[in-house]
C-alpha cells in the first residue's frame, strides 16, 4: 500500500513557521516585547512604580464613586428622547419605557449600598455619604422622568373629572320648570 503524505497546507498548520517580525521599530517604553529580551539595559530603563499610599487609593476610590454616582444622569437624556419618541398612547413600546423608567430608579435606590461598598474605607466614610445621596437625588430624578411621561399619557388623576366618584351632588337653589 502506498503510504498517505499530508498535503502542503496540513504540514503547515502542524508546524508553523517562525515569527518574523515586520518591522525593525521597537516596541514603545512600557510595552512588553514580543521576543524575549535578555539585556540588563531594558529592565533597568523602565522605571518602577511605588505602590499608591493609602490617601491616594481612597482619592482614586472617591472619584470612581462619583463616576458611579453620575451615571444615572447621564443615560437620562437618552431616555427622556425615548419617552418622548414612543408617544403618549397606550401601547406595548410605551408600557414598557413606563416600567423600564420605575424599575431602573426603583432598583438603584434599594441597591445603593451595594454600588458604593466597594469604595468605602474607614477613612472616607462621610464623603461616600455624600456621594450616595447624590447618587438617591440623581435616582429621583430620574424617576421623577417617569412621572412626566405617566402624566403626559394621562393616567395620572390629576383633574377634577378623575375623583367624581367621591364628590359629592349639588343640591340646586331653584328649580324651573317648563310651560304649558
Amino acid at each position: 500500500m502506498p503510504a498517505t503524505t499530508l498535503p502542503p497546507w496540513a504540514i503547515e498548520l502542524k508546524n508553523p513557521p517562525p515569527y518574523k517580525p515586520k518591522s525593525s521599530i521597537p516596541d514603545p517604553t512600557g510595552y512588553p516585547s514580543s521576543q524575549p529580551s535578555n539585556s540588563k539595559k531594558d529592565k533597568k530603563t523602565a522605571p518602577k512604580r511605588d505602590p499608591p499610599s493609602p490617601e491616594e487609593m481612597d482619592t482614586l476610590k472617591l472619584k470612581k464613586a462619583w463616576e458611579v454616582a453620575l451615571a444615572p444622569i447621564k443615560s437620562l437624556p437618552m431616555t427622556a428622547i425615548m419617552m418622548y419618541m414612543s408617544g403618549n398612547s397606550l401601547q406595548i413600546f410605551s408600557i414598557m419605557m413606563i416600567v423600564m423608567a420605575f424599575k431602573n430608579p426603583i432598583m438603584g435606590i434599594l441597591g445603593t449600598n451595594q454600588a458604593f461598598e466597594r469604595f468605602e474605607t474607614e477613612t472616607n466614610k462621610g464623603k461616600v455619604l455624600q456621594v450616595k445621596l447624590v447618587y438617591v437625588v440623581m435616582q429621583i430624578v430620574a424617576l421623577a422622568l417617569g412621572v412626566w411621561k405617566v402624566n403626559g399619557m394621562g393616567l395620572l388623576p390629576t383633574t377634577r373629572s378623575d375623583w367624581l366618584a367621591w364628590e359629592a351632588q349639588r343640591e340646586p337653589v331653584e328649580f324651573a320648570v317648563p310651560g304649558l
